[in-house]
């Protein structure tokens, strides 16, 4: 294996490779095919985790939890793309290089055997570099170890390579572009399949819909926010601050804006949903029917579904919104199934992010008792807010709670409708007269 230097370069013997970037910290990877100007054709030629596939060029993540990386065929690379740039991003926007640690780039071929690696030493107020990139001569492909670092962030980098990028939200709110089409999941497979089992996947759009798509609403003006007493909200339909020791009792349609103390904004927090089964009494005692519900978080831009995170796909494409692990029967104390939600990687295409529980098997919210929904800042552990659901309804389904944007702000509403919906795919139909 070779061990380059900044600027130094190796021969490539293999034609399909994979490139990773190890960083002490949370990271994005992604790739630009460029033209030997150093620019992009189109927009096309950014591959990153929302439009992880170019010609020749994916980015994946091989399981959740685990790091990204790209894939490389270069034999199928266009034969005017005159290099691939392999690109690491920190997550976190006010990180640096130089206060996370310095990150190695590897190149291994398609077996995993290790080609090439670089070590970054020189970096300090940057947080996206350009790793390495492979590129053409005389025939044959190399690879660059490049270590150049931006530090205006991943909008200077890419629009140094010619992508056309919105970084920053404008002043005032601006029209939600509507979701690109590589971001639309797949059709919707048929009904669900027995109880006994569990579909590979159960999710895609509705059939169309004429509704037309939703704009991102206008920010209102600045409201008065009510300081509530100790665990409780300011009635049906209000809007209350959060008070990191003093946690909300939500009524149902009550709104919160998500920032915490001091007009801070919260970055990740964590939904908790949970219920318990009715206990049934017969003439050999008491037992408990287990009910196996399921939480479901569903990304809309504008009324389309471009988006989930379920029992059947734990996170979603974006990596912004992650589901904990499914729960059959509801047993146990606290939340029954948990949702992440890291609200600085929601995709700028995505409004609102709505929480559903839908029973799978066809059983009521009548035969469930003690539901509840609560947000959870998960950089603290503190919870802010709880909507519990009081009395059982003839429903399959259920809107807990959305989360939306208005304007640049992050806001969340108690909903508590209910639904005949037994998967995520069944909800969207109901879901539409709740964008708004």
């Amino acid at each position: 294996m070779d061990q380059l230097t900044k600027g130094a370069n190796a021969p490539l013997s293999a034609s399909r490779v994979t490139l990773t970037v190890d960083v002490p910290a949370p990271a994005d990877i992604s790739a630009l095919l460029v033209t030997e100007s150093g620019k992009v054709r189109s927009d096309a030629d950014f591959v990153f985790y929302n439009q992880p596939t170019g010609p020749g060029v994916r980015c994946l993540q091989p399981s959740a939890g685990q790091p990204w990386r790209v894939e490389v065929d270069l034999a199928a690379v266009p034969a005017d793309v005159h290099a691939v740039r392999v690109v690491t991003s920190l997550d976190d926007a006010g990180a640096t290089f130089g206060r996370v640690g310095q990150p190695v780039a590897r190149v291994a071929d398609d077996a995993g055997t290790p080609l090439v690696a670089f070590a970054m030493t020189d970096l300090s107020t940057e947080s996206i570099v350009v790793a390495v990139e492979l590129y053409r001569r005389a025939g044959a492909w190399k690879v660059r170890a490049v270590g150049q670092g931006y530090a205006g962030g991943l909008a200077d980098l890419i629009t140094d390579h010619g992508v056309s990028v919105d970084d920053a939200p404008a002043p005032t709110p601006a029209v939600a572009p509507p979701a690109p089409a590589a971001a639309v999941p797949p059709p919707a497979p048929p009904a669900p399949p027995a109880p006994s089992e569990r579909p590979a996947r159960s999710w895609g759009p509705p059939p169309a819909q004429t509704t037309p798509p939703v704009d991102a609403p206008p920010a209102p003006p600045a409201p008065t926010y009510a300081r509530p007493e100790t665990g409780t909200g300011t009635g049906s339909g209000g809007e209350v601050q959060l008070t990191k020791a003093r946690p909300v009792s939500l009524t149902k349609g009550q709104k919160v804006t998500l920032t915490k103390d001091g007009g801070v904004a919260l970055t990740m927090i964590r939904m908790g949903l949970g219920w318990d089964p009715v206990k049934k009494r017969g003439m050999f005692g008491s037992r408990e029917v287990e009910i196996d519900l399921d939480a479901s978080a569903i990304l809309f831009a504008g009324s389309d579904p471009v988006d989930v995170a379920f029992y059947n796909q734990l996170r979603t494409r974006d990596g912004s919104v992650q589901h904990m692990g499914d729960n059959r029967t509801g047993e146990g104390e606290g939340d029954d199934e948990t949702i992440l939600i890291d609200l600085t990687r929601v995709p700028v295409h995505v409004t609102s992010v709505m929480l559903v529980v839908t029973s799978y098997q066809g059983q009521t919210f009548e035969q469930v008792q003690n539901a509840f929904c609560r947000l959870v800042d998960h950089t603290t552990g503190i919870e802010l807010a709880r909507y519990t659901l009081a009395g059982g309804m003839a429903f399959t389904g259920m809107l807990m709670a959305r989360v939306y944007r208005q304007g640049s702000t992050w806001k969340l509403q108690a909903a508590g409708e209910g639904m005949q919906a037994r998967t995520p795919t069944d909800s969207i139909p109901s879901l539409l007269r709740h964008l708004g």
